[in-house]
């Protein structure tokens, strides 16, 4: 790979990169970030289940995420798989009570018939994404785009296609790329699951919001000034140059950085 033509600065980026990265990726930070939830499940298929729903609604205040997200949980018995396999029509009339900002129980119900007919057919989350992510593609783009019209072609909600981004419309997606960090990154720190081993860390790209987008820019990782699907391909880009293998591990520093008041030394 050859290195951007702003690499001498970058040399110098590289070990404040690092000393953040170490910092923010640690399980003490796991209490207060929307991760919590599906840390409480040791099966993979709960925590596949419940981390899907979880970063479908991350956005705003972590501390709320995290609330809908348990009380979501807490209206599936707290066994997502379980319920997501066997709920009968009447199982679902308790969501009717869901709602976080612009995602209410519509938009949950319309998702949790997908996820069911999904799990039903001896599929998942994974083998959606897996299947469509082949080991020489540079990136999971194709794996969020079929993601997106497998939802979409089984009658998902017109009102909640906004929560499934279109990246060949320029979406960021975000959420999808924290999710998909959450199931593919695997280290020692034990923040990233890893379980989900079809799919390469090198592969991934940068769940690219506000505050990474802005610290990005500070620290002259990114150029482009739109928080667009080209911003994450070129920060991912750039970031595969410090890391081909594991690129998005310092997604932890640029959000600790924009997000956090509390420094590494």
């Amino acid at each position: 790979m050859n290195p951007p033509s702003f690499s001498p600065f970058l040399q110098q980026i590289i070990p404040k990169l690092i000393r953040f990265y170490n910092y923010y990726n640690r399980y003490e930070f796991i209490e207060n970030d929307p991760i919590a939830v599906p840390h409480r499940y040791a099966d993979p298929r709960d925590i596949e289940i419940s981390a899907f729903l979880v970063a479908l609604i991350t956005w705003g205040k972590r501390q709320n995420v995290i609330k809908a997200g348990r009380k979501m949980m807490h209206f599936m018995e707290d066994a997502p798989y379980d319920f997501i396999l066997n709920f009968k029509a009447h199982d679902l009339l308790i969501f009717q009570k869901f709602v976080y900002r612009t995602f209410n129980h519509e938009d949950l119900m319309s998702i949790l018939k997908i996820l069911q007919k999904l799990y039903q057919s001896n599929s998942s989350l994974r083998y959606l994404f897996e299947k469509n992510v082949l080991p020489q593609d540079e990136h999971v783009g194709n794996g969020i785009i079929a993601f997106r019209n497998y939802f979409i072609c089984n009658d998902l909600l017109p009102r909640t296609y906004r929560f499934f981004p279109d990246i060949e419309k320029g979406s960021a997606a975000k959420r999808i790329n924290m999710y998909l960090r959450w199931m593919v990154r695997k280290d020692d720190r034990g923040v990233d699951f890893g379980i989900w081993q079809g799919i390469s860390p090198s592969q991934l790209l940068v769940p690219l919001d506000i505050h990474t987008a802005t610290v990005a820019r500070e620290w002259g990782l990114l150029q482009r000034k739109s928080n667009d699907f080209k911003a994450v391909l070129e920060l991912t880009k750039t970031l595969k140059w410090i890391d081909n293998q594991d690129p998005v591990k310092f997604d932890f520093a640029l959000f600790g950085a924009g997000i956090f008041k509390e420094q590494p030394l």
